[in-house]
């Protein structure tokens, strides 16, 4: 059958539509890019935002009439949203036909046969405690970055996050399995490789960390980068601080998810470091690595914060100084322990008028970074046309900074790249012909 997937939420799912491609391409269904032409319609979903529901629930609406129009049309939805919500789905949804969760995967095709020739509904949202689907080969879209999961699941129980009900406890993937996998895409043309997991501190294979399977991905050949998403703050290895530190290949750049800067709301989040643990981390990055990048996710208005609590977390923002960060309004997700303990007690219009101060001061720091960084050359990794002008090209430095420029290249070239200008987001430049004499007069400039 023809087969329309839509992916919804962060690279994990992005991952775990690349396995749903090669596990239903290898029972022969077909993948089409155009909704018009599907026999079967499957949304991988997102647990995280009320917003992403509601943009499922508005599609799912769609839908029924397409299904009544169109006659043997089978309706999927998968992933997080599957897993957490499958009551709701049922329930708003009746015209779906099938609701699996993150480790169904497998089963797919015998689901999508069971509605396709008895009519009926197919549900699965058993939770695994071992299937990493590291059997299965990513069906990947031809490109510079490939994702690679190391491990699935979540141990930690943040009280705001669903991750742990919705992909199950906490298991690691084989370094070897991992290393296999990093060796194909390389002969598949990838030059970067994106290390996934929920956290992926917590990485563990026999006697292996995780700082050793991002020591052995970096010795594959035609790897030119390394990176990973995301860590917690709470067990950062030193040892991985050190490779990075050390190998050229391991980017320097760490996503570093901070969520609050008051003690009183970490607690309640159950983040398990304090504000003074989490400036005390920083403070030894930035000694081993000076120029590191660091981003972060922020969340205002989590149950009983008060106005000296955001105050807090602006002030640790201030004294970080973080290169971007991803900012939200806390919403409040069934079945999470936040949801069963905590009253959602901070008015939405409060919500509103701390998130904006939240992104106006990220945007006067990001602003002040990108300022900082005029004059210096990178070596940037080419990745794709600009979307604003198809002569130029993007393209991203070692610390994961998006970079426009002219020049003729291609995607996957390592080229050296001055900044001239910056946007708000985006580093513009030109492309470096003799590297070492113009770094050499802008020192020289510098001095002067």
């Amino acid at each position: 059958m023809k087969v329309y997937l839509e992916t919804y939420g962060c690279q994990m799912n992005e991952y775990d539509s690349e396995l749903v491609r090669s596990i239903l391409t290898s029972h022969k269904h077909e993948f089409t890019p155009s909704l018009d032409h599907a026999e079967v319609v499957l949304l991988n979903t997102c647990a995280i935002r009320e917003h992403a529901h509601e943009k499922i629930f508005y599609l799912l609406d769609h839908l029924k009439g397409r299904k009544r129009r169109q006659k043997g049309l089978v309706v999927g939805v998968l992933g997080c949203m599957a897993q957490s919500l499958r009551k709701e789905i049922i329930e708003r949804a009746p015209h779906v036909d099938i609701v699996a969760g993150p480790d169904s995967y497998k089963r797919l095709p015998m689901l999508i046969e069971a509605t396709r020739h008895h009519t009926e509904q197919a549900f699965d949202f058993s939770l695994s405690e071992f299937e990493t689907y590291s059997d299965i080969a990513p069906q990947r879209v031809p490109g510079v970055n490939a994702w690679i999961a190391i491990m699935r699941g979540c141990d930690n129980f943040c009280t705001f996050c669903v991750v742990p009900y919705t992909r199950g406890r906490e298991r690691s993937r084989e370094l070897a399995n991992i290393v296999l996998e990093a060796e194909r895409v390389a002969s598949e043309g990838f030059r970067q490789i994106t290390l996934l997991g929920q956290n992926v501190n917590s990485y563990r294979n026999d006697e292996y960390d995780f700082a050793d399977l991002m020591q052995a991905v970096s010795e594959v050949s035609g790897i030119a980068r390394v990176r990973f998403t995301s860590p917690h703050p709470k067990d950062f290895p030193r040892k991985l601080l050190h490779a990075m530190a050390a190998n050229p290949k391991l980017c320097k750049h760490i996503h570093l998810p901070l969520q609050a800067g008051s003690d009183g709301v970490l607690e309640r989040m159950k983040r398990t470091y304090t504000r003074k643990e989490f400036l005390a981390l920083v403070a030894e990055i930035r000694a081993l690595m000076p120029e590191v990048s660091l981003t972060t996710d922020l969340i205002c208005g989590f149950c009983g914060e008060t106005d000296a609590d955001f105050e807090q977390t602006l002030e640790v923002v201030r004294e970080v100084g973080f290169d971007s960060a991803f900012t939200f309004k806390y919403s409040e997700r069934k079945n999470t322990m936040a949801s069963r303990q905590f009253p959602d007690d901070v008015p939405e219009e409060v919500k509103q008028e701390r998130l904006l101060r939240l992104a106006e001061l990220q945007k006067e720091i990001t602003h002040e970074r990108n300022v900082a960084e005029l004059g210096k050359v990178y070596e940037v990794l080419v990745e794709t046309p600009s979307k604003k002008d198809g002569n130029q090209w993007l393209g991203r430095t070692d610390h994961f900074k998006p970079v426009v420029f002219s020049g003729n290249v291609q995607a996957g070239d390592l080229v050296k790249v001055r900044i001239e200008a910056h946007g708000a987001n985006t580093l513009m430049g030109a492309m470096v012909r003799d590297y070492r004499r113009t770094l050499r007069v802008y020192q020289e400039a510098c001095c002067v």
